[in-house]
Order: structure tokens, then C-alpha cells, then sequence
């Protein structure tokens, strides 16, 4: 069980990681998008950027939780009742995003699609400031007595070094969606892209302060700037959102929450952890089915690789036969009076 501790807490920081890479630009999508539109059909083609990718990228979220719950009950339960109404918002803004995918096309005015597209700008730039918020809460700490029980409120997670990350992580989620969309768009919104990333990239590289993200988001910032660049520059943003939240959870062990009461009620990955039986029939879970999952996303990203034009989603040209025979006027109720 010594080994299965340490291994389960590796395989919960991959799940996070892997959840920030992937989600990380479907968030940045989601505030951009807006943006990187001039008209509905820009704003249809950024959003089908992520259409077939969004929600099978936000289950890695649900695989990082339920991994925490059956691994390391402990921590899960402390967390989860300490960040109780921040988890709320959170699935609130991740709701407000699904029904904006689902819902923005289902009527044809205006006022219909400008509501669902503030709630995806909205929804995309909240969920990763909360989440931000609580993986810097987890490191730097949060009051937690003896029992393993939270005792401060919903303010007290609110603390600045928590802000501070997840100002960082929206920072870095907005830097790397525009890079995807450089990279899965043509023309003009391409351009619009490129332009958003390059005023993006400097306020993220000043937010960075772990040494590997910031030789991978000053990578970004050259890469950005340099035409022809797109698939490197998404590549150096990748590392940067990795080389985060893997510095996150590096400083964090053997802790899993730190308590700002007593350095004697921290939680640890030991004193949290399931019993070895349950570890035992995880591991062998995740060794077996985690291989399929990969190999399923990656294929799906294969098969939806090609880049998206605005023409795709501009209303159809009327057939010059229709446009004539609408100017002819109809002779029957001439002939008739």
C-alpha cells in the first residue's frame, strides 16, 4: 500500500494536468470567441472549433474528482465541504457553457444567440478562476482543525495567493485557446487570433512564476509573434498550463491540503488514503482502461483535425433562378381585377 499512495496521488495530478490541457483551450475558446467573431458566422466557426471535443475534455474533471473521492476519501471530503458554495458557481458556469453549445443555435434572432454567447464568455472565464482559486488555496492553506474539518467560511478561500492563481490560470487558458483557434482556423480569423494571443502572451508570462512554465511561456511569447508558428506555439502552451498545475501538486506532496491552524492537522496523502484493497482493484482499473481512453481521444482529435473557415456558416447564397423569378410580379390577381 506504501507504493499505492504515492501512485495515486501521481495519477490525480495527471488527471488534473491532462484536464487544463484539454479543457484549458476550450475555456480560452469560450472567452475568445466573442472576440476573434466579427459576425454570427466567425463566432459559429470559432465555437465549432471545440464542438466535438468540449465534452469529452470536460471528463477528465469528473475522472480527477472521482479519483480523489475513491483514493483519498479524506482529502475529497475536507475540500469538497470547504469549497462547497465555490463548487456551486462552478458547476453553474460549467452548466451555463453546455447549455450555450447546445441551446445558441436553437433560434434564429439575434437577441437568442447574444444571450448563450455571453454566457459561454462568462462561463468559460469563471470555471477556471475557480478552480484556480482552490488549487492555490490547497497549497498555501486553508483553516482546517484536528478533525480534518474545514472552520473558516466561504471568504477565507478568497485569499491572495488563491486569486492570484487563478487570475493565472485564466490568463493562460485565454493565452493558449488563442493559439488554438491560430491553429484550427483560416484567413482573417486566424489573423484576429493571432493578434489575441499576442496581446494575451505578456500579461500571462508576467503571471507565471514557476522556472519551467516561465521558459515554456516566453517560448509562447516568441512563438506568437513569429508567422508560420501556430502548431509550436500551441505546443509551448501546452508545456506552460502542464508545467503549472504539475508545480502545484509538486509542492503540495506529501500534503494534500495544508492548514493554516496548525501544521499538525495538515492533510497528507498518507492520512487521507484508502485501505489497500481499494487501491489494489483501482490501480489494476486504471491500468487497463486508461490506455483505451487515450487512444480514444487521440483519435478523436484525429478525426476532427482539419481547420474550420468562416464560409462554412455564412448563410447560403439565393439561386440566381430564385432572385429572378422573385422580382417577376405574379400577373394572376392583375388579370383578376
Amino acid at each position: 500500500m506504501s507504493g499505492l499512495v504515492p501512485f495515486w496521488f501521481i495519477v490525480i495530478a495527471f488527471f488534473w494536468t491532462g484536464f487544463f490541457i484539454l479543457e484549458g483551450f476550450d475555456f480560452g475558446v469560450g472567452m475568445l470567441h466573442d472576440l476573434v467573431g466579427t459576425d454570427d458566422a466567425s463566432r459559429r466557426a470559432a465555437i465549432n472549433t471545440i464542438g466535438p471535443l468540449w465534452d469529452g475534455n470536460e471528463v477528465w474533471l469528473i475522472v480527477a474528482g472521482a479519483s480523489m473521492f475513491a483514493a483519498f476519501p479524506g482529502w475529497y471530503a475536507t475540500m469538497f465541504s470547504a469549497l462547497n458554495l465555490a463548487l456551486v458557481l462552478l458547476l453553474v458556469a460549467l452548466i451555463a457553457r453546455g447549455l450555450a453549445f447546445e441551446y445558441r443555435g436553437k433560434r434564429d434572432t439575434a437577441h437568442w444567440r447574444r444571450t448563450w454567447d455571453v454566457s459561454l464568455t462568462v462561463g468559460s472565464l469563471l470555471a477556471p478562476f475557480l478552480i484556480g482559486v482552490a488549487l492555490g488555496d490547497l497549497l498555501h492553506g486553508l483553516p482546517i482543525n484536528s478533525s480534518q474539518n474545514y472552520t473558516g467560511s466561504f471568504w477565507d478561500l478568497l485569499q491572495p495567493y488563491g486569486i492570484f492563481t487563478g487570475i493565472t490560470l485564466v490568463l493562460l487558458c485565454a493565452l493558449h485557446g488563442a493559439t488554438f483557434l491560430e491553429l484550427k482556423t483560416t484567413g482573417d480569423m486566424r489573423e484576429r487570433a493571432a493578434r489575441l494571443a499576442r496581446l494575451v502572451a505578456p500579461f500571462t508570462a508576467a503571471a507565471v512564476i514557476e522556472l519551467l512554465a516561465v521558459l515554456a511561456v516566453l517560448a509562447a511569447v516568441w512563438l506568437v509573434y513569429e508567422p508560420h508558428r501556430h502548431g509550436f506555439a500551441f505546443a509551448a502552451t501546452t508545456v506552460t498550463i502542464a508545467s503549472c498545475i504539475v508545480a502545484i501538486f509538486v509542492g503540495l506532496y506529501p500534503n494534500v491540503m495544508v492548514s493554516t491552524t496548525s501544521a499538525a492537522n495538515n492533510l497528507t496523502a498518507s492520512n487521507t488514503a484508502s485501505p489497500g484493497y481499494p487501491l489494489k482493484v483501482m490501480t489494476v482499473v486504471a491500468i487497463v482502461l486508461l490506455p483505451v481512453v487515450l487512444a480514444y481521444q487521440t483519435w478523436t482529435y484525429y478525426v476532427f483535425r482539419r481547420r474550420i473557415s468562416t464560409r462554412e456558416f455564412e448563410p447560403a447564397a439565393e439561386p440566381p433562378e430564385a432572385a429572378a423569378a422573385a422580382e417577376v410580379p405574379a400577373t394572376g390577381d392583375a388579370t383578376a381585377s
